[in-house]
């Protein structure tokens, strides 16, 4: 895997000499000060390139070229801003750009509801809660129609949640779900939200993912020609939220996916912590199954609670079985002859970097140490299976040979 770590730009609490020092040899980052749906030009591109040479790190993946809503709805000048992304790719490309991230989820990037639960270790992680989302939807938000999409303990218990609120606990909750994440490609208010909302009144899942299909259908040809792969991130959490359809959340959606626009610049950000959070998702078998559409590795690992409720674990830790997950990732290096770019994601703010002020899941001392573990996991998995090789001589090169990286599930 290549190593590399997520920088939000000159802004970034973390510099690039920290993310150097943690030993990353690349950067994943963006324009985050563009505009959704404007066209990156290439002199901000080289210029934002250039500041990362001069750190002795390397960008070649984007995190994350935004899709517009408008395109997602097939709504207003949707075709307009098709043509800005097409653009925009043309650019990232003459800069040497080879990987594309992005997204297809309406209106809200990742979703969390706590951003400083406390471990027990007294590091912070953050959660997600569904009776919290509940409790901001039915009291705070006053979706309509929002009590047909939960059940009546569900209903309850968000209930009993927003009555032992006070006042700074709402508006902390409803702060932490909309006000955007690190990364997130927009902000909103309630009223604001209220109002997006009602831009999706006529897009169900069906429709989302033919949406999806044509803005491929329109922007995979050209990213073939100029040998950039698009790789769409999974839904974070990985069903739908707020009414809103969420298509990119199981192995069986993103194999639609792959089915319906075959190019071969339509990939995949396997992020572990996203899909994780289903224990319905294989994670080991899905980089074994997509292997050859993977061009983005996000490793972390989530701790499912009672009730959808869940928390970011250690790297090494929680439900995603990174051990398997890794080992898999080793056979795909091994068969097909390349280093795939891996960045480790959301970390604990501990240590020195509870009392510094840190973008929520990227403090540096914890992605640090996630860095650091999952690149000892690679090591020991690549030198057991180097030191069988070298054992066995000439059957090493059996297909039934031992040496072949196991499955540790």
């Amino acid at each position: 895997m290549t190593q590399t770590m997520r920088w939000f730009g000159p802004a970034d609490p973390v510099r690039l000499r920290d993310i150097r020092q943690a030993g990353a040899g690349g950067v994943v980052t963006a324009l985050h000060e563009v505009p959704n749906g404007a066209v990156w030009h290439r002199d901000a591109i080289a210029e934002r390139k250039a500041m990362v040479a001069a750190a002795g790190l390397d960008w070649t993946v984007v995190e994350s070229l935004p899709v517009d809503e408008r395109i997602k709805t097939r709504s207003g000048d949707w075709d307009m801003l098709i043509d800005h992304y097409r653009q925009s790719l043309v650019n990232l490309a003459s800069c040497g750009i080879d990987v594309v991230t992005y997204n297809f989820m309406p209106l809200l990037d990742w979703t969390r509801t706590d951003l400083d639960w406390e471990l027990p270790d007294g590091a912070r992680a953050l959660r997600f809660e569904a009776v919290a989302v509940a409790a901001y939807d039915l009291h705070i938000l006053q979706r309509p129609g929002a009590e047909d999409s939960y059940d009546a303990p569900t209903r309850r218990a968000a209930a009993a949640r927003f009555a032992a609120m006070d006042a700074t606990a709402r508006a902390k909750l409803e702060r932490t779900i909309i006000a955007g994440l690190p990364g997130s490609e927009e902000g909103f208010t309630s009223a604001a939200f209220l109002r997006a909302i009602g831009t999706y009144a006529d897009v169900d899942a069906a429709r989302l993912r033919d949406h999806h299909v044509a803005f491929l259908e329109a922007v995979c040809p050209l990213a073939d020609e100029l040998g950039i792969r698009l790789v769409v991130h999974p839904d974070d959490p990985p069903f739908p939220i707020f009414g809103l359809p969420r298509v990119v959340s199981t192995e069986a959606d993103v194999a639609d996916l792959f089915a319906r626009v075959p190019n071969a610049s339509n990939g995949l950000c396997l992020c572990t912590g996203s899909f994780g959070v289903r224990a319905d998702n294989d994670l080991p078998g899905m980089v074994d199954r997509l292997g050859d559409r993977i061009g983005f590795l996000h490793l972390r690992s989530v701790k499912r609670e009672a009730n959808g409720a869940f928390h970011e674990a250690e790297h090494l830790g929680g439900d995603a079985g990174m051990t398997a997950v890794v080992a898999a990732v080793h056979r795909l290096s091994v068969r097909e002859g390349r280093s795939i770019p891996m960045r480790p994601d959301h970390g604990h703010q501990m240590l020195d970097d509870l009392g510094r002020t840190t973008n929520p899941g990227y403090s540096l001392l914890g992605r640090m140490r996630g860095l650091a573990e999952l690149r000892g996991l690679e090591r020991g998995i690549a030198h057991g299976a180097d030191d069988c090789r070298s054992a066995l001589g000439p059957r090493a090169t059996s297909r039934a040979s031992p040496c072949r990286v196991p499955d540790p599930r």
